[in-house]
């Protein structure tokens, strides 16, 4: 992956670092979370953040392979 330098608005820096810190990410990964959710909001604006977050995180479920086959419940009486 290539790298490029830019500037950065330094409110946006100092709360990247902020959530960053929470959520164990470094500063520009952090900032690279937010564009990646702001381009697929962009591309898809019927999806909330919510949605969008649970989609990524079952994409890295699969990519991960930790996953489990779905066992539908017995509709039976």
């Amino acid at each position: 992956m290539s790298q490029v330098a830019l500037k950065l608005n330094r409110e946006l820096v100092k709360s990247a670092k902020t959530v960053a810190a929470a959520e164990h990410r470094s500063i520009p990964k952090q900032i690279e979370y937010w564009a990646k959710i702001g381009q697929i909001a962009v591309e898809n604006p019927d999806l909330n953040y919510e949605m969008i977050r649970d989609i990524l995180l079952g994409l890295a479920q699969v990519q991960s392979n930790d996953i489990e086959d779905y066992v539908f419940a017995d509709t039976e009486d």
